[in-house]
């Protein structure tokens, strides 16, 4: 369909009281970010970003700040007064701003992260295929209690004839569990004019003193237009977090079912329930993760590689054939086919590590690129350099970037030896195939096939301890 007829609201105004936090429900996290950008990203799959309108309310300004890179359009509403009361901002918004009202408009929940494009689609497809006014995405939880259920008009048809709170149920209803297991999602798909024209219908006469917008639906049942359930293939893709356990709950289902993805494309992961990957990251087959890793943010990792455990990848790029061993740490950088690294080593933003390269243990890199088949082992901390193919990092190197004020860059050649617990004094270029003497200082550039030697001679004096030992017996004896 045409995407101008069909516009999506998310609600996500609310404070989430029960999570017992300072910040605003929609912004706390699951899977690496926050509920409503999972959310945001669901409904883009299904109309433009300027078609996706936030209502927003609690915390308006963290909220827009956090999520306006997504294009997404903003509604205010400033008093919480219920769902309904929510999409009469929309309404009002519309009619201030003149915009055109969209034919359809799907109603999501902030808080329902889970939710995916195949069932937003689904509704959106029975909506229009049964000419409804309302569509109600409806879930079967193992324990319905405290949801309100649906009460459609034959137990297998779409038709709905309402929809019921928890402690509005008759007794004789609460009996007839097979019958009265389909909860309110509260995710609706209404043709839009229908929607606006009962909204200043809505009573605030019940225990919250709020508008709901569940009362939209016997409006329209009483006046004999057509509502109609889709229920949804997963309970959890339907669920909200009203406490940090269920948000927790939540996560767990969203981690799990990445790993089920990526094991299913050809990747073997280890004790996946000790794992925290991200639903974004990417994995190539034949890759192997160990227990206890955690992939974060936009990381992608190629084949035939393996992830040890107890190592951290954020928004890290891996080629082919790469071995993180165990504990490591990387952040923003990429690493070229056939490199190893750790264990323990840690990977500042921006380190480009080359193929068959290798990183040990106990090295820290930042804003550094390192040519094929280089190599620093151990104890050693490059930031802000150039390190060419085939060079030798020996155990201790610094660069020596910063003055306090500013940072210089470092840049070494092909095939250098740096010996070890060497100290390069930024800005510096060690030329290719030079030597640099261990245990040196390094502040002037060091010319190609030269050796570099900056430290001061040894000195042996013969007898020395002899004599210190004999000076400090006569000083005991003199007590």
């Amino acid at each position: 369909m045409d995407n101008n007829e069909f516009a999506i609201a998310i609600m996500a105004a609310g404070k989430g009281t029960r999570l017992k936090s300072k910040h605003p429900k929609v912004l706390h996290e699951i899977g690496g970010r926050a509920l409503l950008l999972h959310v945001i990203a669901a409904a883009k799959s299904l109309v433009p970003a300027d078609h996706i309108y936030c209502i927003i309310g609690h915390e308006a300004d963290r909220v827009r700040a956090t999520v306006a890179s997504t294009g997404v359009q903003f509604v205010l509403q400033e008093q919480q007064l219920g769902t309904g009361h929510a999409l009469q901002m929309l309404k009002a918004d519309f009619a201030l701003t003149g915009a055109p009202i969209p034919e359809h408009l799907l109603v999501l929940s902030g808080d329902v992260p889970l939710i995916r494009p195949e069932t937003l689609r689904a509704i959106r497809d029975l909506h229009l295929a049964e000419h409804a006014a309302m569509t109600i995405l409806t879930a079967v939880p193992s324990n319905p209690t405290g949801y309100g259920r649906v009460l459609r008009r034959t137990p297998n048809g779409p038709e709905v004839t309402a929809i019921v709170e928890q402690k509005s149920l008759t007794p004789d209803q609460l009996s007839a569990t097979e019958n009265l297991s389909e909860i309110n999602s509260g995710i609706y798909c209404f043709n839009t004019h229908t929607l606006f024209s009962k909204l200043d219908a809505l009573s605030t006469n019940n225990a919250h003193g709020e508008f709901y917008l569940t009362d939209v639906a016997a409006m329209l049942v009483a006046d004999g237009q057509r509502v109609v359930a889709l229920k949804a293939d997963h309970v959890d893709e339907v669920l909200g977090a009203n406490t940090i356990a269920e948000m927790m709950h939540l996560d767990s289902a969203m981690r799990r079912a990445t790993a089920r993805r990526l094991m299913a494309s050809g990747v073997t992961i280890y004790r996946p329930e000790t794992c925290v990957i991200d639903p974004t990251v990417t994995v190539e087959p034949d890759t192997i993760i160990e227990p206890f890793v955690q992939l974060l943010g936009e990381t992608h990792i190629g084949a035939d590689c393996r992830i040890r455990s107890y190592s951290v990848l954020q928004d890290t790029t891996l080629g082919n054939n790469v071995t993180i061993r165990n504990g490591c740490i990387t952040d923003a950088s990429t690493i070229a086919d056939g490199a190893i690294l750790g264990p323990y080593a840690h990977l500042r933003p921006e380190s480009h590590i080359g193929e068959d390269a290798r990183l040990g243990n106990f090295v820290e890199t930042k804003k550094i690129t390192m040519g094929k088949g280089s190599k620093a082992n151990h104890l050693t901390y490059l930031g802000n350099a150039t390190i060419g193919a085939g060079t030798n990092i020996g155990a201790g190197t610094i660069t020596c970037n910063y003055d306090g004020v500013h940072k210089y860059p470092t840049t070494i050649g092909d095939n250098v030896f740096i010996g070890s617990d060497s100290s390069l004094v930024a800005p510096i270029t060690i030329e290719s195939d030079s030597y640099v003497a261990a245990g040196s200082c390094i502040t002037e550039d060091v010319p190609s096939g030269a050796l570099a030697l900056a430290r001061s001679r040894q000195t042996n004096k013969p007898g020395w301890v002899a004599a210190k030992k004999a000076t400090k017996d006569q000083s005991i004896k003199g007590h």
